[in-house]
């Protein structure tokens, strides 16, 4: 493949101040950019995912972006596209079952305090957490120069909870711009024992293609029985604004009204909600837009602080969780009054939901004729590249992505 794939820059100014004007009635709007977590060699903490019902598939993504001094691009690509790439799965199903998405993410080639002697960290596990991936990916700084693709790979492989199931979607995604033989794990080894995992690797360079196939980065892809992209992690180009963009946004910050955080812990999932608003926000109003929509999706699920999703999904007995525990409006209530509460805020949320949905539908539509409209055809974007391989895996696994 031997396009540049680019990061897109959103026209229509008047849409930014649209929203940007109804978000200003939010007072729980938090910075552009929050005080990045602590980066110490304590692991992350992350809420268990929840098994899998019967006969749903996994998908399960691994992301090994490098983080040296040169890869800023390479982080605002993947900050801008996150909500594109979860979106690809919105539709997902295989014999008519919705799969579960699991995404992890590992920074390489950095220095920052909580990675290893070769500059490797696992910033998170396999996480359904979707909120909990976009904050690790804003607190993401690049400094360093040691990028070890093959150790990385290998790290990934034997660190993560790779799904056993046979049917499972299980694939890396590494990014960089250095040759793919830096360092003391010979990569031919960690792609071969991957493979054997039932493990895809699939390699993106930054920069030149033909650079990248030199550096080996085709090669690993070839071995592992993947695919080699090649993108231009700085260039920006231009993409069009749609008139449904400003009440999108809107109604992704109303659903935000609907969760009902319980628990110690909870709360403070309720601030990073709001905080990923703000960057996706502050990135572009298209960000925002594909948050807003992933919001509206079956892959944004957040029953480890959400008193709805948490019942829905039974994992919670409303009736037996704890006054103490319990937003203020639901603490006096008896066990049916708090289930009618519960329920009308359900309800209020998939009145939001549909309403999102309906409106994607329209701007899908408006961007695509105004695509064929323009004088040269769009660029391809990071989120465009994963998605090419996501639905060549999607096929072999008998998965539905529309």
């Amino acid at each position: 493949m031997n396009s540049a794939l680019k990061l897109p820059v959103i026209l229509g100014s008047a849409a930014v101040l649209a929203v940007s004007a109804l978000l200003l009635d939010q007072p729980f709007l938090l910075p552009v950019t929050p005080e990045a977590p602590p980066m110490g060699p304590a692991p992350v903490r992350v809420a268990p995912i929840a098994k899998a019902d019967a006969n749903q598939p996994v998908i399960q993504i691994a992301l090994l972006l490098d983080t040296s001094g040169s890869m800023d691009g390479l982080l605002d690509q993947a900050r801008s596209q996150l909500w594109n790439i979860v979106n690809r799965f919105s539709h997902a199903k295989r014999d008519g079952v919705a799969p579960q998405l699991q995404i992890a993410l590992y920074a390489y080639g950095n220095t920052e305090l909580g990675a290893n002697a070769s500059q490797i960290r696992q910033v998170l596990p396999f996480t359904t957490d979707l909120d909990l991936l976009s904050e690790h990916l804003f607190s993401l700084r690049t400094s360093g120069s040691a990028e070890h693709c093959g150790e990385v790979i290998r790290d990934a492989s034997a660190q993560l909870s790779w799904s056993k199931d046979p049917d499972a979607m299980r694939l890396v995604f590494i990014a960089g711009n250095e040759p793919f033989t830096q360092g003391p794990v010979d990569f031919d080894a960690a792609v071969r024992n991957a493979r054997e995992r039932g493990i895809t690797v699939n390699t993106i360079h930054c920069g030149d293609y033909e650079q990248g196939v030199a550096g080996r980065w085709k090669d690993a892809a070839v071995l592992a029985e993947g695919s080699y992209m090649n993108i231009d992690q700085n260039q920006r180009v231009v993409e069009l604004a749609a008139p449904q963009d400003a009440e999108i946004a809107q109604l992704g910050v109303e659903l935000n009204k609907t969760y009902v955080a319980y628990g110690t812990a909870g709360r403070k999932s309720q601030l990073r909600q709001e905080a990923q608003d703000n960057n996706s926000l502050g990135v572009s109003i298209a960000s925002m837009v594909s948050r807003s929509v992933a919001k509206s999706s079956r892959n944004y699920s957040n029953e480890s602080w959400d008193l709805v999703d948490a019942v829905k999904k039974n994992q919670v007995d409303v009736a037996s969780v704890p006054a103490e525990d319990l937003p203020e409006p639901m603490r006096g209530l008896d066990a049916a009054g708090r289930k009618a509460w519960l329920e009308a805020r359900e309800q209020e949320r998939t009145r939001l939901q549909q309403r999102i949905q309906t409106l994607n539908a329209e701007r899908q539509r408006f961007l695509a004729q105004a695509r064929e409209q323009q004088a040269a055809p769009g660029a391809d974007t990071l989120e465009g590249a994963i998605g090419q391989v996501v639905e060549r895996e999607a096929k072999k696994r008998h998965l539905t992505l529309e």
